[in-house]
């Protein structure tokens, strides 16, 4: 079965919706670092799979990128406690 793609854009989709909805009228914001991270699950049996993770950044500094992923994960544990 090939991978469909569909699912992502429309995560992609959703995203940029809210940060029109949140940041559009505001001249000046901007898109700074963008960071993507997909779980690929594959049948290995009938009851038997294996996940990978699969993770696409286009910030340079390492830092940076682990700066957004801990902040990332604050709010989302933050919403879940909410």
């Amino acid at each position: 079965m090939a991978l469909d793609g569909a699912r992502l854009g429309t995560v992609a989709s959703e995203q940029m919706e809210a940060l029109e909805e949140a940041y559009g009228d505001d001249p000046d914001a901007q898109i700074g670092a963008v960071i993507t991270i997909v779980q690929v699950l594959k049948q290995e049996a009938p009851e038997e799979y294996t996940s990978s993770v699969r993770m696409r950044v286009d910030a340079a500094d390492p830092y940076q990128v682990i700066g957004l992923m801990r902040t990332a994960e604050a709010g989302h544990l933050r919403k879940l406690t909410n």
